[in-house]
């Protein structure tokens, strides 16, 4: 929520034998490398809910242009809204990095299945109202890259 709790959190771990020994030390040993990186919801974003349990997620990472919202935002903000008007898949969120690499925004979209999300897309790449957000949008785009993202049981998301 804040950069004061995140220090308690980090320092509560920290003294945290549990922790420590049941995750940490047995974790620790398959790290190949770290990233961390503070990111917000971005304010035009309320964080959204899945419309039921199951489906998948994808991630979306967008690296856009330096200059950041001031320069991209708006076309950005139509390009996810056009996505959003198709009405095949649902946001889930918008986050933009404050520390890390900058001019890096995540996007989070739930869908009912992979196939679902394939043939949304399709359907959307036709419809000339996203053709020319994502148009608009794309000039101000270094980089793009997608994950997709299965929850396990213990997600808060599954």
């Amino acid at each position: 929520d804040n950069f004061a709790h995140r220090t308690a959190v980090r320092q509560a771990l920290a003294n945290d034998k549990d922790w420590q020994g049941k995750f940490i030390s047995v974790a620790l040993p398959l790290v190949e490398k770290q990233h961390n990186e503070v990111a917000y919801l971005v304010p035009w974003c309320q964080l959204g809910k899945p419309p039921k349990e199951g489906g998948i997620y994808e991630w979306v990472t967008f690296q856009m242009k330096p200059g950041g919202p001031a320069l991209w935002g708006e076309a950005f903000r139509a390009a996810i809204n056009a996505h959003i008007n198709t009405g095949y898949t649902k946001l889930i969120g918008v986050f933009h990095t404050e520390y890390g690499l900058l001019n890096t925004v995540h996007v989070l979209w739930w869908n009912e299945s992979p196939d679902h999300r394939a043939a949304g897309r399709h359907r959307a790449h036709e419809d000339a109202r996203v053709v020319a957000a994502v148009r608009d949008s794309v000039r101000f785009l270094e980089s793009q890259q997608n994950a997709l993202l299965i929850p396990l049981q213990c997600s808060p998301l599954k």
